[in-house]
């Protein structure tokens, strides 16, 4: 592309000057008026390029014209997907750091939509009871607008070592109805010693163990399995816990995002349950680790 520079008039400059507005550089009203090339909207396209790490100078040449159009990108402006090239830009960097914050880790939050931001994508949509396809449609931008309470200003999994101790409070398992359903042998193995902790914990836990429906007064239904959801079976919040850093984060955020009541919240225990290997102690640990997540995801 040939370079805009100081000087020139026309739609490329206002191009530019909306751009440079948009991230917060100021340009003198007159310049914006008239789409003139003139002495702020050069201090402006100066200090954009010094802040982006690019050579310094006043001209929008085509490495500028690239950062600066995937700076201008916000959260929702275009469909995210893997494909070669990668999407890039701060629409994608915002999206990473997101999904790092809310306990997907993609790495590195580096504006590049690689295969680790598509798997993140996918757990997050799994996790909410999306179609869990890695493709950011509108659908997904608004899940995560939704929780933007829990993940605008925290740091990113990959950006922090320390991890918050799970908590096993009483007085959360006296606040909240919660149902534990358990799919099959071995769910309801794990499902009955989450029972005994909490009933362990506290005389008052209202915590309940249910063969069948659970009463209608739950605020929180987790049903347990052994196996995947079956591909014809409507989408549904799922954690699949083998995929977990942070299950406590996990089951915050589909809570979260959830409109049922009660919420309803499938732990899959894939990976980590096989028949002729799975044993009693196998089964107090994911008790133990499952009931420590929720009691933490619900605390104050």
């Amino acid at each position: 592309m040939e370079p805009i520079t100081r000087g020139m008039q026309g739609p490329a400059v206002e191009d530019v000057q909306t751009r440079l507005s948009a991230l917060g550089y100021t340009i003198e009203q007159g310049e914006l008026e008239a789409h003139d090339f003139g002495a702020s909207t050069a201090m402006a396209v100066s200090m954009f390029r010094m802040s982006n790490g690019l050579d310094a100078g006043e001209s929008i040449d085509a490495p500028c014209w690239s950062t600066l159009v995937d700076a201008s990108y916000r959260l929702g402006d275009r469909t995210l997907y893997l494909r070669l090239p990668n999407f890039h830009g701060a629409d994608v960097q915002a999206l990473q750091n997101a999904l790092n914050a809310l306990g997907f880790s993609c790495g590195e939050a580096d504006g590049y939509f690689g295969p680790h931001t598509e798997a993140a994508l996918q757990q997050f949509q799994e996790n909410v009871g999306l179609f869990a396809d890695g493709m950011a449609f509108q659908d997904t931008f608004n899940y995560i607008n939704r929780l933007k309470h829990i993940w605008a200003g925290k740091p990113s999994v990959s950006e922090t070592d320390e991890r918050a101790g799970f908590a096993r409070a009483a007085s959360v398992l006296e606040r909240y109805h919660i149902a534990l359903v358990g799919d099959d042998p071995i769910a309801r193995n794990v499902a009955s010693r989450m029972w005994n902790i909490a009933t362990a914990t506290t005389d008052d836990s209202k915590l309940v163990l249910c063969d069948a429906e659970p009463p209608a007064d739950m605020d929180i239904i987790l049903e347990i399995a052994s196996d995947e959801l079956p591909e014809q079976a409507e989408p549904q919040a799922t954690i699949v816990l083998a995929e977990c850093l942070d299950p406590s984060q996990r089951i915050r955020t589909a809570i979260a995002a959830s409109d049922e009541h009660p919420v309803h919240l499938r732990i899959e225990l894939t990976g980590l349950s096989r028949m002729g290997s799975f044993t009693a102690s196998d089964a107090q640990s994911l008790a133990v680790q499952l009931l420590d997540g929720v009691c933490d995801a619900l605390s104050d």
